[in-house]
């Protein structure tokens, strides 16, 4: 859990890549470098800079690599200030990919949900075909290939969730493509002996982006809530990358998928209702909730690493606050309350 609350928004991404004392400790027995594919994602420059304030909190000198396009220049600025090294490249171009170092360490969060509906056919060429080539080149590393709880069907709301055994399901063009995904990355693991875990992680929320800045954000503008999908589960950004980092050591051929999420489900007018509070306002709701939502048993991520350690009234709290600020947000909604597949 991170210490604090950042006071100024250029605060936010090291506030939320602050290790834990375990993170800490895993990467100080791991050896190699470590390559961050989609570093300019969501939550690709927190995994970059956990890493490199782990490394440094244990003394292990090893070099931490950003991979990005960087349409932004200043994301790429950013991050070498802090002491990441960047390589621009499109993962789609076969021969850039080629040209990548080879390292021991890759976290693959490349990819693509939003936008599907108006452009599969790209969603398909960065959900499957990069994955191809990435793993083709990376033959020699270990992988934790960032994954989604999209993969399994709805689950009833009156049970855990899908656990890692439950049978994939492809609902919709994303969901399908990340099926596609890790298929890819099964294959090429069973063909190279590359170790891979396929992290499927479940709503990752921080401050300016996730299924709680949607929600906070509604309530605090008076907008009627879609409880269609009444549940959901969470994690802080924070904690999920942090299991990302411990996971490497989890990486096998052929690869086994990791359901990465809270240890709870949550309805969503609880969630409304928290934000309600803390705002001094009464949420509004439309639509009645479905027996069914996309739920995930993270029971077995949690007999290895622990419960998520950021308690859901600790998050609101936080979100809450940057709402109420002002703070800046991705823009980009979650679309949790989707049923149809569609983004």
């Amino acid at each position: 859990m991170p210490h604090g609350f950042p006071a100024k928004n250029d605060e936010i991404d090291p506030w939320l890549a602050q290790p834990d004392a375990a993170t800490i400790e895993a990467v100080k027995f791991q050896t190699g470098d470590y390559l961050i594919l989609g570093v300019g994602g969501k939550m690709g420059t927190t995994v970059a800079l956990m890493l490199r304030q782990a490394l440094d909190a244990c003394g292990r000198s090893a070099r931490v690599i950003g991979v990005s396009r960087f349409s932004r220049p200043d994301a790429r600025t950013y991050l070498e200030s802090h002491g990441i090294e960047t390589l621009a490249c499109d993962l789609a171009d076969p021969a850039a990919v080629a040209e990548l170092p080879p390292v021991a360490n890759v976290f693959f969060l490349a990819g693509q949900k939003f936008g599907t509906t108006d452009a599969p056919e790209a969603t398909w060429l960065q959900n499957t075909i990069v994955p191809s080539l990435v793993a083709r080149h990376f033959t020699t590393s270990r992988i934790v290939a960032f994954s989604t709880g999209c993969v399994y069907p709805f689950a009833p709301v009156d049970e855990p969730g899908c656990n890692e055994s439950v049978p994939l399901s492809c609902q919709g063009e994303y969901a399908s493509s990340c099926v596609g995904r890790e298929r890819v990355f099964t294959h090429f693991s069973k063909a190279h002996n590359t170790p891979v875990l396929l992290f499927r992680l479940n709503y990752s929320c921080e401050l300016r982006y996730g299924v709680l800045v949607d929600i906070g954000r509604q309530v605090l503008a008076g907008q009627p809530i879609d409880i269609s999908t009444g549940w959901v589960n969470l994690i802080w950004q924070t904690d999920a990358v942090a299991i990302a980092i411990r996971s490497l050591d989890l990486a096998a051929s052929p690869p086994h998928p990791l359901n990465v999420t809270g240890a709870e489900k949550i309805g969503v007018r609880d969630i409304a209702f928290a934000f309600g509070y803390r705002f001094g306002l009464t949420p509004t709701f439309t639509g009645e909730p479905g027996d069914t939502a996309w739920l995930a048993d993270a029971s077995a991520a949690i007999a290895r690493f622990g419960p998520p350690p950021t308690p859901l009234s600790q998050m609101i709290d936080w979100v809450a606050a940057h709402l109420q600020r002002g703070g800046p947000l991705l823009g980009k909604p979650t679309h949790f309350e989707t049923r149809d597949g569609k983004f």
